[in-house]
């Protein structure tokens, strides 16, 4: 059974002087989100921005594989603190988003740090975020036990 959600948003304005909001999301879990090129290209000042959902959508998305990965192999993380840097920058003539690094430390009993490591990777690899983003985005993990 296919999911969906959904983001409404409105603009006003042209692109560089223009703003808009992220009106509602399907969850309602927040709306009235201001967005500006500002905020995309330079200082947030309080308003967010299509990369910084992406980065919020990778970072959640990377815990529950993570999390999973580490529960099927028998080891279930006690902890794990995510971050995705999301990196937006000019390329090929235009903005892009180049890169999503994500960042875990975990707190996992019985496990080494190689094999946590290593279910990151497949975790970071089998995340359904990632697989939208491979092949357009470099993607990295960088995990630590703590």
């Amino acid at each position: 059974m296919a999911i969906t959600r959904y983001a409404e948003t409105t603009w006003t304005g042209d692109l560089i002087h223009g703003s808009g909001s992220i009106d509602y999301v399907s969850s309602g879990a927040f709306s009235r989100q201001p967005v500006s090129w500002a905020s995309r290209t330079e200082d947030h000042n309080g308003k967010t921005s299509p990369e910084e959902l992406v980065a919020a959508a990778h970072a959640s998305c990377f815990s529950m594989a993570f999390s999973n990965g580490l529960a099927k192999n028998g080891t279930p993380a006690d902890k794990l603190s995510v971050r995705a840097t999301v990196t937006f920058d000019r390329a090929d003539g235009g903005w892009k988003i180049t890169k999503s690094e994500l960042t875990v430390r975990g707190e996992v009993p019985g496990l080494d740090q190689a094999k946590f490591a290593e279910l990151a990777e497949a975790a970071k690899e089998g995340c359904p975020i990632s697989g939208a983003l491979k092949g357009n985005v470099a993607l990295s993990v960088e995990a630590t036990l703590a």
